[in-house]
């Protein structure tokens, strides 16, 4: 696994071993920046279930200004902390070594994340407990951008009742991107 692009562009990044951790691939990487890319610059991005931190670091070397990776797993993140050392960016990067519920609750009442990414473990409804955790939360307001990566299988009909709109459905073989932003000001 290596970055995309960006000033740690084809740097190669330590990966997790085991099953628990399903990194992203370039090709679906690339897919998703492609989108994000004018949401990236500049901005405050925060990372959930972040595994190796691939996808902040990859924010982060395309212009983000600050990212937060939220990481369980001490071995995972470790390995986080290893590639932002390695690519040069933990001078722009906090880890939070603790589960995703508990780090949305320490950091509320802080501004709001400019892009917000989460690939829970997939078919274990975590999407929906996080989404409505961030529902009134301060870390996410209209203008927030959030992507969620999940199974294909993965039923998202229950978004408009916690205050989402969807506006964009990426599939891939097999898993997909969620594009949602907060009802308030969703994209057209």
């Amino acid at each position: 696994m290596r970055v995309i692009a960006g000033t740690a562009r084809s740097m190669p990044l330590k990966t997790v071993k085991g099953l628990d951790v399903r990194p992203t691939t370039d090709k679906t990487k690339e897919t998703l920046f492609n989108i994000l890319q004018a949401d990236i610059p500049d901005c405050r991005f925060l990372d959930l279930f972040s595994g190796s931190g691939a996808i902040a670091i990859e924010a982060l070397s395309r212009g983000a200004a600050y990212a937060v990776l939220v990481e369980q797993s001490r071995e995972a993140a470790r390995c986080i902390q290893d590639n932002l050392m390695f690519t040069k960016m933990a001078d722009r990067a906090e880890v939070q070594k603790c589960d995703v519920l508990t780090a949305l609750r320490r950091m509320e009442g802080q501004k709001p994340f400019d892009v917000i990414f989460m690939d829970p473990p997939y078919d274990q409804e975590l999407e929906q407990k996080v989404l409505a955790c961030l529902a009134d939360s301060t870390l996410a307001d209209a203008y927030t951008v959030i992507v969620v990566e999940a199974s294909l299988k993965t039923d998202f009909s229950w978004l408009a009742d916690l205050g989402y709109h969807a506006y964009k459905y990426k599939r891939y073989k097999t898993s997909q991107h969620v594009f949602l932003q907060k009802k308030e000001r969703a994209k057209k």
